[in-house]
């Protein structure tokens, strides 16, 4: 039984049962906090630089695999390898950062098309730059993570240090290390031990840090303007401020990248002339009225990013907001194609924008890097984008430059048949289906259940046509001309190889009223047609399908 505390002697005692009060922990303090930091911020940033300036990524840029690294020379250069000349230009970034792309494997067939397909993709760089600022910031916040992570750890292990050898020994520590260096000679036990632990710290920090040796040794590159080396090349061109590397592969060279030159200069006058008239046109494009929405839609752009901000100009005439892609932004749907669709993405970033792929755009990788830069990618289910409900499908078919084949899962048809069944289920409310190929929507334009059916394929016009269904609905289809000017199946070149065509759908309330054809010229006219407005009548939201 416990009792209260007796007194013996005047001196108050407790009972054998009661516990001692347990130590209060000490809060660090300010002084300890601070050296911390300065320990987590001595390892984090050696670390983190070192780790930073020794990273790489591989990565698709235009139609290259290349290999990323990241520098402090203030330049972007680009290596081609040893038949054609390096080239830098200077960047304007925070700590004079810049970087290195050493320029890899492609598919063309000749170095003559390659250069050709290069200096083209050059004329439209923004998305390419884009797309690798992404990737050195991408391998800068990792590197700062990295030694963030090793700046912290090495924190902890001091910190539990402290801890563990405790006060008490801190002290005696501290006072053999004083009589020591009174003594002039280091002293031995716990003080010999924590000596050693800190130049372990310190040695692990330098090893973390220490640069790794060149695998070669190669000589100065000579750097001198490119104007200086091809002093043909027009002023008005902007590229007085690139360098390229002298010597014997420039020599060798020097016909090709005068081409490359000449290519260049084409396709950045061509279409940046014809960007410039898209203004001279605006007279004769229909305007939206108040509560109107304006799409700018597109198919068959078959590599040609050149047109990418020619359209844009166009839609910002307009005031356009929507994007509608019918496919077939590649020729054969390889990841080397990946600079079409973000230099459309680019170009329309602060667009909404609705996509399908195309029988050229085969394999999963076209449809899924258009969802990654932002599409809504219509797959078999209604989507509701800017308040207008969309439905399609990509093209079941797979082809190459020539050669066309079945993938095996669907037909075309059979997407005709299953868009009607959804189009035409009760509350689907579908207003606009999208679709590459015209006969992939033919059945669903007959059933009644949709406002509008756009697609593309064909690369020329047809429409638009209104058909009447048997509940009295009446459905607009309208196939678009090549948005790229392609002959064939490639149209990336200077200037445009056909006539070009993207065209202006406008939407009130989630429903079609009108449509308005644009068509670019390869001699740089633009032609307008005029503006269709649509009589569709009364919605009828669900109709048998048959």
């Amino acid at each position: 039984m416990v009792g209260p505390p007796r007194h013996t002697g005047g001196v108050p005692t407790t009972t054998p049962d009661a516990a001692p009060e347990p130590p209060r922990a000490r809060r660090p303090r300010p002084w300890q906090v601070l050296v911390l930091v300065a320990i987590t911020l001595a390892v984090a940033v050696p670390v983190a630089l070192m780790t930073f300036t020794g990273a790489s990524r591989t990565v698709v840029v235009g139609a290259h695999t290349a290999v990323v690294t990241p520098t402090f020379d203030e330049h972007a250069t680009v290596d081609f390898g040893s038949v054609l000349p390096s080239l830098r230009m200077p960047v304007d970034q925070p700590f004079g950062l810049g970087v290195n792309l050493d320029v890899g494997d492609t598919d063309a067939d000749s170095l003559n098309q390659l250069v050709a397909r290069d200096a083209v993709i050059a004329s439209q760089p923004d998305a390419e730059i884009e797309r690798i600022a992404v990737e050195v910031r991408d391998m800068a916040i990792s590197s700062a993570l990295r030694g963030l992570g090793a700046g912290v750890l090495a924190a902890i292990v001091v910190a539990a240090l402290w801890v563990v050898v405790g006060q008490r020994r801190r002290r005696e520590i501290l006072a053999r290390a004083r009589r020591a260096g009174r003594r002039h000679r280091v002293g031995h036990g716990p003080l010999r031990t924590t000596v050693a632990f800190a130049l372990a710290i310190a040695l692990a920090v330098v090893l973390l840090t220490w640069p790794e040796p060149d695998e070669e040794t190669t000589a100065t590159p000579r750097w001198r303007s490119i104007t200086e080396v091809y002093p043909d090349i027009p002023d008005d061109l902007g590229l007085e401020d690139i360098e390229i590397t002298t010597g014997s592969a420039t020599d060798a060279s020097q016909a090709i990248v005068q081409s490359a030159i000449t290519t260049y200069d084409k396709s950045v006058t061509f279409y940046g002339e014809l960007e410039d008239t898209v203004a001279e046109i605006a007279p004769a494009l229909r305007q939206p009225e108040e509560g109107e929405t304006v799409a700018v839609f597109v198919t068959d752009r078959h590599d040609n990013v050149g047109m990418d901000p020619v359209v844009r100009a166009l839609g910002d005439e307009v005031g356009a907001t929507l994007l509608i892609d019918a496919g077939d932004d590649t020729s054969s749907g390889g990841d080397w194609e990946s600079f079409s669709v973000r230099s459309l993405a680019n170009q329309f970033r602060d667009y909404d924008k609705v996509a399908v792929a195309g029988n050229h755009d085969h394999g999963p990788f076209v449809a899924a890097q258009l969802a990654d830069e932002g599409f809504t990618v219509l797959d078999g289910e209604p989507e509701e984008v800017a308040g207008i409900r969309f439905l399609g499908f990509n093209d079941p078919r797979s082809s190459g430059y020539t050669a066309e084949v079945a993938t095996g899962e669907t037909t075309i048809e059979e997407q005709g048949a299953e868009l009607v069944e959804i189009a035409c289920e009760e509350g689907a409310d579908v207003s606009t289906v999208v679709v590459h190929s015209p006969t992939t929507g033919q059945q669903v334009a007959e059933s009644g259940c949709v406002d509008l059916v756009l697609a593309g394929h064909m690369h020329v016009q047809q429409g638009p046509t209104t058909l009447t269904a048997e509940n009295g609905r009446r459905t607009v289809t309208f196939t678009n001309g090549t948005t790229g000017g392609a002959a064939f199946s490639f149209a990336l070149g200077s200037k445009l190889r056909r006539t070009a065509q993207a065209s202006l759908v406008t939407f009130r309330d989630g429903r079609p009223v009108g449509l308005q054809p644009v068509n670019f010229q390869p001699g740089g006219r633009i032609d307008v047609e005029e503006y269709v407005a649509f009589d569709l009548g009364e919605p009828t939201l669900t109709a048998p399908a048959g």
